[in-house]
Formats: C-alpha cells, structure tokens, sequence
C-alpha cells in the first residue's frame, strides 16, 4: 500500500473541513459525518475552532482506501492563520485545492495557488458547494483559467484536451490516440495537469469520486533508505507535553531512538484530537514526537534540505502584559508560543518592552483568547507598525575576518540583488582550496539566520549569497569561527554598497458606490493611479496597487464613507522600495556600526591579542584579495577607526563558545599602568606635558616615502604614518593625537578613537582637520605644551595666537629621524654586543 501525504487547502468558508468528513465518513473511518455548523466535527475540536466556525491550527487524519493509505492535513483557510497553512504545505505529496462553487475564485485562493506553486506541490481541484451553486460547470472552469490554461475537467476525459498540456502527452496521444494512466500521473506530479471535480462535500457528492482518483493518479515519494524527516509544527497537549510533528520522507524512526542528543520518548499516530502509540514510523506518515525541547518547525532530521518561509506579516504591534508578579513566567510562556507559531517573530527587551508580528485583527484576537485560556493572563496589543525589508542595487563581494587568539577564520561572500520576489537564495561557487567540510558550514551558517539590512536593521530580501572562497587554518579553526566570519562579512558588504528600503505593497480591487468614485481616486494617489474597471453607472470597480500602510487603515474608511455598500480587497502583496524613505529610515535611530549583535568590522590579531577593524578598513588587512575585480572610480576614502576592548572580545568569545574561562590580557598585566607622581618642591616650575597635534593628510603629502605610497594606496600610507608615530611617541613619551579630513562624507559624525598609544580622530562633516586643529589647541593649551605639526601656513599662524609651537611636515620629519637615530645609538651604547669566546674579538671578516 502507497502512502500519499494530502492537505486541504482553501479560501475560508469553502467547505475543507466538509470535505474532510466527507472523506472520512464515505471510507467508514468514522460513523458520524460532523459537521461545522452542529461543532461536531472530528478535526475541529478546538473551543475557539467551533465557536467562530473557522479552522485555526492544522489537523491530522488518517485513511485507508484501495490502495493507498492517505494522510490528510487540514489546514486553515483564514488569511489570518496563513502561515500555519503554509507549514503544513512544506510537507505535502499532494494538495486538494477546495473552491466555493458559489463564490468562485478568490482572492485568498490565488495567494494560495501562488504557494503551492513555490512549494510544486501537485493539485487536485475540488469545487465544492455545487448544490446550492448559481454558476454553471462552464463558468467556474473558465474562471479557474485564470490560475493556470492545464486545469482539466477530469468527469469528460478529454484526452485530445490533456495532450496539450505537455509534448509527451501529445506526442503519446498523436500515436495511441489515449494518454496512459501513468503519463498522466507523472503529468500531474509534474504539475502539467491540475485535475478538477465539480460536487458537493456537504451531500457527498463525487467525493467518492475524488477518493478514486487520487487513489488512481497519486504516486509516492521515492525512497532510498536513509533517514530523512521534516519539523513542519511544534505544539503542545493538555497536559502541557511538548510535541514535534514530523513528516518521515525516508527511513525510520523508533521509540527512544536519539536525535540530536535528545531521544523520542513517545510516537503518536493521530486522528482529530486522539492518537495512538507506534513503536517505530516509517516513510510516508505524519507523526507527533515527544521527548524532544530543541527541535524548531523548519528543521531537518536526518537527510535534507531546510527551506525558508515565503509568507511572512507585513505588521508588528508592541504587546503589553499584565502588571502583575507573573511576568517573569508569561515572558516564558511567550517564547513557548513563539515555537508554534515562528512567524510571531518575538521580540523581547524586557517586560515593558515586547514585539510580535501579526497577520490581521481575528489572529490577535485568537491569540488574547490562547493567553487567556492557557495561561489565565491578559494581554492588551497596540502601536500597528509597517514590517520594512531591505535589498540592495549592485552586488558586492563582502569579507569576514575572524581572528582572535588562537582562532581563525575568513570568509568572501557575494551579494547579489535578485527580481523582486525572489525571497533570499544560496549557491556555492567557492573558487580557492577551501576544504569542502568548511564551505558546507559556512552554507549552514548563511542559512540559518535572518539577516538583517544596514539602513534600518529589517529582514534582508530578494538577495542572493554567493560563497566565493575562504579561508581556515590547520591547528586554529573552529566551527564557530566561521559562524562569526561569514556573518560580518554579509555585513561589510552590505556597508559597501547601496541599500534600499522595501515596503509592502497591496494589488486591490475597490467595489464602491458609483458617485465615490473621485474621493476614492483622491484617497489612493499615494500608490500606483488607480483603474476603473467596470462602472454600471450603479456600482463601480477599481484596480490598483498602494502601499499595505495605507491600506490597512482604508478597509474601515470605505465602510465609512459608504455606509457599508462599499469593499476593500487586497489580491496580493509584495515589497517595493518606499518612495521617500529618508524619513523611514530617520525615524528608526539605527546605527549599524553601533549593533553588537550584527558587527560590520572583523577581529584581526596582532602581538598576540585580537582587534577590532572597522568595515571600511577591513580589505588593507584581509589575507587574500577580493575573488570580484571592480573597476571603480576615485571616491572619497571613509575612516571611522574603532577600538575594540577587552570586553568586547570576551562577548564575542562567550556569544560563539560560551563562557570562556580564560583570562584576557588585563587580567594578566593589569587594567592600568602603575600611577607614578612625582613631587617637586613649592619653588620648581614644572614643565607641562607635551601633546603633539599632527595634521594627517598634510604631513603624507609633504613626506616623499609616504606620497610614494599615498598614489597607490592611501590607506597604506596613513598606517604607516600612524606606525611611524607610534614608535616616536614610545621614544619621547608624549601624548600624540593624528587627525584626518572626513568633511566631506555625507552624514559623517566623526570619530576619536586610539590606535595603540597614538590618539587617532576623523573629522565630522564640515569640519576640517585644520578647524579640528585650532579648536583643540584652544581647549587644552592651559593643560599642555602644544605642538601643531603643519605645513599649512595659514594654521601654523592661528594655532601659534592660541599659545601653541608649530613644526613644519619636513621638521617633524627631521625630528623623527634624529629621535629614532638617538635612540638607536643609545640602545647599541647600553646593550653592546658581548663575544661569546675569548677569541671572538679577534675573528675578522
């Protein structure tokens, strides 16, 4: 016997769970047909289920007919609960689409055929209600055209008609004049036939006939052998047991049998609300683990591929709890419902401070009810927020660093922009010699986060990520650092190129009284100009497509301003870039330099210890080079140095491999140098300390070595500049501060940061190194010796009326080089060289 794993999937009110009694009743699996409007079906047994009429969560049953043993999963039909139909869609043979014959096609129903389409899930086409049905055969099949020309009327067995599905159909019918019924199967699996049949649920009517063609046309998943199942549900029982339903592709699965370090306790086979116990489950069923508190919907056991929502909510509200003593324990229970339904997508500061994601009002009011029922607690839901997505223009090859003290890891990853409505795509097209057991980690680790834009810190879209190459080393690498590497480099590719920001958008019809026509005209030019598709001079329908913001809020207008003649349907959505997104992304106060959780810079180590490098300085120290070649024009060089602290490591190091009981540096050396203070008597004076003000880019320009190296690459030359200071100020022990010019970066807030024991800042925009300069002086000449280091002649005049000495670029330089000279010779003078023999001294050359 076949086992063939079937769902129900429908525009509410068409009749699923009618159906599915009907099936069950008609193959004696039941002896009562339940029906919706009595709340005595087997499927929905929920109380809330039965009080509003509508299926909430997705059920099992279970039959056997001919031969073939069916699982059938009905699913929710409400819009609101779409994304509970679409984890039960992930893990389906076959699909029964059920249509009202009285409302026809809606919709809800095409976003539904738009799913089974990404799913290629082969359907079977059940139009229901033709009892009571105003429309004939003809006109429902015409309108069901409109999902796909291969939709065929299976009661007339028009080969001739089924052959033009497909040229092996054709080609079969040209020389048998018939289709065979395995080219027929095989058409339909492919989804080159979509069979419909045209009945009644309610009266039984050519259900059975469904039963025998799904029994006729179905074919199995293939199997190998080797274990492969799929989470598509977490749930729980009344007595709050933790279950995990798993379809089995392949393979078995045995009581107390280990996944994951974690063993199965119980399996369940249900039916409605009842279940029975298996010792073991194999390829083909549906069934309820318990035992298991790690597994997630989405995961894989065994052999397979994970895959990624297509739907998600297009709004987040803020959620309030009670102010009571059980906050702490309703946090908990918050993130036990997160589990059975991901697309909540929770999001928890503190108590105060709660985010969910929800896809319309009757799911907000399910889930208050939930709360209410299972935890005794209530919840109040507010401030309606737009979901944004973020993409970019161009693509763009990124790179990762991950280099602590004995770690290591890089990573080149390529970002490319992708349709609109494409979702997030992987490929593998690693070009250097880095070991496959890596690239496959680095793939994991793309896939297993939802990473986030840097213009307002939203969900990543329609992008596909290339992984170019990498690179690991013998005795240092671990598996988290590639985790760390591969998401920073996302991150600085991202910092890289040109971002946009994605809103969602709505196709509508509007069906309004004929003299509303120019207010609603007036009301929707915020999206697309609406069209007038038909006006009787009565009733008027209009087209078009305007942001989910906008019309979220207009569905109640137009019952308003109607009196409730008029209707507001959103056909389908999808994101597009926001028209004046400059205030959009103001309002979201986002840094993405300032988000620890998704770092833009990468860790490099030096002497032993790992640093923090900016994004933007990340490609001078990468170890090998970009895998892309990009022809570029001159642009203005962006510095935001950054110093990492010893802290900020140690989070790093927690975050990937938990708590660390090695020491950092400080705790060896000591956080601070001993404090020495020296005394002098009443009548000393006492010299002030020296700080020396160097202006960057002016001494780079007037240093020959330095301009040598500036022509090629600045960047270089400024490390070397900064290098060079370095071991002057070790020499003189004076504080050392370099600035560079950054006025010109559009939004730039300027930075000081250190760099070993100089004081390194970039200027903000509209302010010059030269205005820096000045300004300093006059604040710190009370407190120190200054001296400004210039060849701009202008300032060497300014910085001199606040009190300061200035050198020349090619005085500093002469100053450096008598000072490494002096120091040098000193140092040979101190430490001479000692023979190690007697004789040494008189070896010569």
């Amino acid at each position: 016997m076949k086992n063939i794993v079937t769902g129900f999937v429908a525009h509410v009110d068409a009749g699923k769970t009618t159906l599915s009694e009907s099936l069950l009743y008609i193959t004696h699996t039941t002896r009562h047909q339940g029906r919706v409007d009595h709340k005595d079906t087997l499927l929905d047994f929920d109380q809330q289920e039965r009080d509003r009429g509508i299926t909430i969560f997705s059920k099992i049953s279970n039959i056997n007919y001919l031969n073939t043993h069916f699982t059938f999963l009905d699913t929710p039909g409400h819009v609101d609960f779409s994304g509970e139909m679409e984890r039960a869609l992930s893990v389906l043979d076959y699909a029964i689409l059920i249509v009202s014959g009285i409302d026809g096609l809606q919709a809800h129903t095409k976003t539904i055929w738009k799913l089974l389409a990404h799913y290629k899930i082969p359907t079977f086409i059940f139009v229901n209600k033709m009892d009571i049905s105003h429309h004939t055969v003809e006109e429902l099949l015409d309108d069901l055209k409109e999902l796909s020309d291969n939709i065929i009327n299976m009661e007339k067995m028009n080969y001739e008609e089924m052959a033009m599905a497909d040229d092996d159909l054709l080609e079969e019918f040209m020389q048998t004049n018939t289709l065979s019924q395995q080219s027929l199967a095989k058409a339909i699996q492919e989804r080159k036939l979509f069979p419909v049949i045209f009945g009644s649920a309610l009266k039984n009517d050519h259900v059975q006939e469904l039963l025998d063609m799904m029994d006729c046309y179905c074919i199995p998943h293939p199997t190998q052998g080797e274990l492969s199942a799929s989470v598509y549900k977490i749930g729980h029982d009344d007595k709050g047991e933790r279950l995990t339903y798993v379809r089995i592709y392949d393979g078995m699965l045995h009581v107390k049998q280990l996944i994951n370090e974690e063993k199965i306790n119980q399996i369940r086979l249900y039916q409605g609300n009842k279940y029975t116990l298996l010792e073991e489950a194999g390829a083909g069923n549906v069934v309820v683990l318990t035992g298991l508190k790690e597994t997630h919907a989405g995961d894989i056991i065994g052999k397979g591929k994970p895959h990624a929502s297509y739907l998600q909510p297009y709004m987040h509200y803020q959620l309030h709890l009670a102010d009571n003593e059980n906050q702490g324990k309703m946090l908990e229970n918050l993130k036990q419902l997160a589990q059975e339904e991901p697309l909540l997508k929770l999001k928890i500061q503190d108590a105060q401070h709660i985010e969910v994601s929800l896809m319309g009002e009757i799911q907000i009011e399910i889930l208050k009810e939930i709360i209410r029922e299972r935890y005794h607690e209530e919840i109040t839901i507010d401030s309606k927020q737009i979901s944004y997505k973020e993409t970019i223009l161009e693509p763009v090859e990124g790179v990762g660093h991950f280099e602590p003290l004995r770690h290591y890891a890089e990573v080149h990853i390529l970002l490319e922009p992708l349709p609109e409505g494409s979702g997030i795509e992987y490929e593998n097209r690693c070009i250097n010699n880095l070991p496959e057991n890596y690239q496959r980690l680095i793939m994991t680790h793309l896939q297993e986060k939802t990473h986030l834009g840097v213009l307002t810190g939203s969900p990543l879209t329609d992008i596909r990520f290339v992984l170019l190459g990498g690179k690991a080393h013998d005795k240092h690498t671990v598996g988290g650092d590639f985790r760390e590497a591969t998401y920073r480099a996302i991150r600085h590719a991202l910092m890289r190129t040109t971002s946009i920001l994605l809103e969602p958008y709505g196709k509508y019809i509007l069906k309004i009284p004929s003299s509303f026509i120019s207010k609603a005209f007036y009301d929707l030019d915020s999206g697309q100009p609406p069209i007038i598709t038909e006006d009787n001079g009565t009733t008027a329908t209009i087209k078009g497509q305007a942001p989910i913001a906008m019309l979220s809020s207009y569905t109640q207008e137009v019952l308003n301003y109607t009196k409730g003649e008029g209707s507001l349907t959103v056909e389908e959505t999808y994101y597009a870039p926001v028209k004046e997104p400059e205030e959009i992304i103001e309002s979201f106060h986002y840094n993405p330099e300032q988000d620890l959780e998704n770092p833009t810079g990468s860790i490099f180590c030096t002497h032993g210890a790992g640093y923090y490098v900016p994004w933007n300085m990340v490609e001078e120290k990468m170890h090998f080079d970009y895998f892309i070649k990009e022809e570029k024009e001159a642009a203005p060089v962006i510095h935001h140095k950054m110093h990492i602290s010893d802290e900020e490591v140690k989070r790093v190091f927690e975050n990937t491999y938990g708590k660390q009981e090695r020491k950092l540096a400080k705790d060896f050396y000591g956080s601070k140098k001993k404090e020495h203070t020296p005394t002098v008597s009443s009548n000393t004076y006492q010299q002030k300390p020296e700080c020396l003000l160097v202006d960057g880019y002016n001494v780079i320009f007037a240093w020959d070595e330095l301009n040598t190296i500036a022509k090629t690459n600045l960047g270089a030359a400024r490390d070397k500049l900064l290098d060079i200071m370095s071991s002057y100020q070790g020499y003189r022990d004076n504080t050392v501060i370099v600035v560079f010019d950054a006025y010109k970066v559009p939004g730039n807030p300027g930075s000081e940061t250190k760099y070993h024991n100089l004081y390194v800042v970039y200027t903000k925009e509209q302010q010059t190194a030269d205005a820096y300069i000045e300004k300093t002086t006059k604040e710190i000449a009370n407190h120190y010796r200054v001296v400004v280091a210039t060849s701009d002649s202008a300032e060497q005049t300014i910085v001199v009326g606040h009190g300061a000495s200035r050198v020349s670029s090619r005085e500093l330089k002469e100053l450096v080089e008598h000072t490494n000279a002096y120091e040098q010779a000193e140092y040979q003078r101190k430490n001479p060289i000692v023979p190690d023999t007697p004789l040494d001294h008189l070896k010569k050359d």
